[in-house]
């Protein structure tokens, strides 16, 4: 199996090089207005921006910025197949601005923006991220009532365009190939996540670092299984450090990435070259994963009653009988990003053997 990747230095409120309907599904986490971190940026957009900040007008720089976001879900609009899906990781922000304390609330924002250009809102996922403080306030500390909850959260905003799913043949090997295991389901498909942890991206130049605000591997790669199948195309418009392609090289989909600044390409060109060993690795923890889960449920008395056809383990439903893992075996880079080849992963090994 090969797949594409491909990386576009621009702007991405104009993916004009990606063409109509042709991106199964968006995984993204935009700059986030209001946080500090994207002033800088926002006001490049629109010095307006810049203007409101320094007058202390919050609502004003708030709207702005959302307003440059917002040509970039245009594109999404028509970049994305019909009943394709968008994933908008996101978080609010707080921010005392003229004296005034107050959340800016991002996720309700970029709900209204979808909805108002007709994609059908999904149920979210709260991502729970563990915070390192002992401190869960903002404020006066002990006394009423001048102190507020600390927000240690952030949305997966999920949308479908259009009103049905996507239709496939009966059958189809990208599918059910692509199944996830009966327990890694009932993970991820639960409204709330406290297993992913955030993380700092490993990166070289203090400048560089400064500018990264990515998520961790965890979150796009959950969300290409969750929401595509091998061969179908992903989209991150704030492709950032390259997370998302990332996982969409270990989960064996295709890729495009738009991102302003080259800095971050050439950080990833330095990283690629390690996919195949992170690819085999993340398909092997899943397999170890599941042999740990059918060992304890057998032990329990409830053995499963089906097996998978590549790999020698039991299964909880049928639908997961033919799941396979690739991995990549070889990076090539190409004139607008990089050409994969991925090859199944092996069956790992009984314990003792």
């Amino acid at each position: 199996m090969e797949t594409t990747h491909r990386v576009i230095v621009g702007d991405s409120r104009d993916l004009s090089s990606v063409a109509d309907e042709s991106v199964d599904l968006v995984v993204t986490s935009p700059p986030y207005p209001m946080i500090e971190l994207w002033d800088d940026l926002f006001a490049s957009l629109d010095p307006a921006i810049g203007e409101a900040l320094e007058a202390g007008e919050g609502q004003a720089a708030f709207d702005g910025m959302h307003a440059q976001l917002e040509r970039v879900w245009d594109e999404l609009e028509r970049v994305l197949v019909d009943g394709g899906i968008a994933c908008i990781n996101v978080g609010d922000a707080t921010r005392t601005l003229d004296g005034s304390f107050r959340v800016y609330p991002n996720h309700a924002r970029i709900l209204e923006s979808f909805t108002d250009r007709g994609f059908d809102p999904l149920p979210d996922v709260l991502w729970r991220k563990p915070a390192n403080s002992a401190a869960k306030f903002m404020g006066s500390g002990m006394i009423p009532p001048n102190a507020y909850v600390t927000l240690e959260h952030e949305y997966v905003l999920l949308f479908r365009k259009g009103a049905t799913s996507r239709s496939f043949s009966a059958g189809a090997d990208c599918r059910y190939e692509a199944a996830y295991f009966w327990e890694e389901r009932n993970r991820w498909f639960s409204d709330l996540w406290t297993d992913v942890r955030g993380e700092l991206q490993a990166l070289e130049g203090d400048d560089v670092r400064e500018r990264s605000a990515a998520y961790p591997l965890e979150i796009p790669y959950r969300l290409v299984c969750m929401y595509s199948t091998y061969g179908d195309t992903v989209l991150d418009p704030f492709w950032g450090t390259g997370t998302t392609s990332l996982a969409a090289m270990c989960a064996g989909r295709h890729s495009v990435g738009c991102e302003l600044e080259s800095a971050f390409v050439s950080r990833f060109e330095e990283t690629v070259d390690e996919t195949p060993s992170l690819s085999r690795a993340v398909a092997r923890a899943r397999l170890e994963s599941h042999r740990s889960f059918v060992e304890e449920r057998t032990a329990s008395g409830d053995e499963p009653a089906y097996r998978a056809e590549h790999y020698d383990l039991p299964v909880v439903t049928k639908m997961e009988r033919h799941i396979r893992f690739y991995a990549v075996d070889e990076v090539v880079s190409v004139d607008d990003g990089y050409r994969l080849h991925h090859t199944p992963v092996e069956d790992i090994p009984r314990e003792g053997t």
